[in-house]
């Protein structure tokens, strides 16, 4: 479904992004691991040219994006960002419905579809499609912000640490949410993290990028069994040694 070939981004001497290949199959979802300045969120956005490469380029289902209008591209591409990016003067429903708005759809369409969507995200549409976004809590927010990236029924979705923002309880349950979603509609998926834990969690394939490459790609399992450096070691043994403590504090309260 993607295909990254050579992709590369430059900004003067600072390469932001090196020679990167990888692919995504149609169903996938692909984590991009690394820490700041890795070069993760540049490859996600030059998927949907938010930001044009310098080099190489990137198929969507057999299509070369460069080939592609932006805006037309964006059209089939859902896109979810951390700080969910939600219009304030807007209700809910109206944020949810700008894409289809933009596509001419008659509103008693649009209305249906953003009722399907609140429910979807597990939202009631009755209670929450006038309500303003500052009425909501940050993980309601951050559900209207994934219906707002399915409202045209995307097959492709980007995200860019849509979770990193939240409290621990209401990220794994938006992280379970968004996977029941993906298998649900069947989506082709990459996103970005930089918490292992949260890689191995939801990622069919995990990549570890660092200084704009990419270190290693493979399953969680591949991963954990066969790190290919030390920077892919310690990214791993992180959530394994808090796991550790905890089964030692667990055995603790037993005794």
């Amino acid at each position: 479904m993607i295909e990254i070939q050579n992709l590369s981004k430059r900004y003067g001497d600072l390469i932001a992004v090196d020679d990167l290949s990888l692919h995504v199959e149609a169903g996938e979802l692909l984590v991009l691991l690394g820490g700041s300045g890795s070069g993760k969120t540049t490859t996600l956005k030059m998927v949907n040219r938010l930001i044009e490469p310098t080099a190489g380029r990137v198929m969507i289902d057999g299509q070369d994006v460069g080939g592609i209008a932006p805006y037309e591209l964006r059209r089939g591409i859902g896109y979810v960002f951390q700080r969910v990016g939600l219009f304030p003067h807007m209700t809910v429903g109206e944020n949810i419905a700008i894409s289809l708005t933009l596509l001419g759809w008659p509103p008693p369409r649009i209305r249906d579809r953003v009722a399907e969507l609140l429910e979807l995200v597990e939202l009631s549409p009755g209670v929450s499609a006038d309500r303003r976004p500052s009425d909501l809590s940050g993980g309601q927010q951050q559900r209207v912000g994934v219906a707002r990236g399915l409202a045209a029924a995307p097959h492709v979705m980007l995200l860019d640490e849509p979770f990193g923002a939240l409290d621990p309880l209401t990220r794994d349950r938006l992280q379970q949410s968004f996977l029941r979603i993906r298998k649900q509609l069947e989506l082709t998926a990459i996103f970005v993290t930089h918490d292992m834990a949260e890689a191995l969690l939801v990622g069919d394939r995990i990549g570890i990028m660092r200084d704009g490459k990419l270190i290693q790609i493979g399953t969680p399992r591949d991963l954990l069994r066969s790190p290919a450096d030390d920077y892919v070691r310690q990214l791993i043994e992180t959530p394994m040694r808090q796991a550790q403590v905890v089964d030692a504090l667990l055995e603790d309260t037993s005794s």
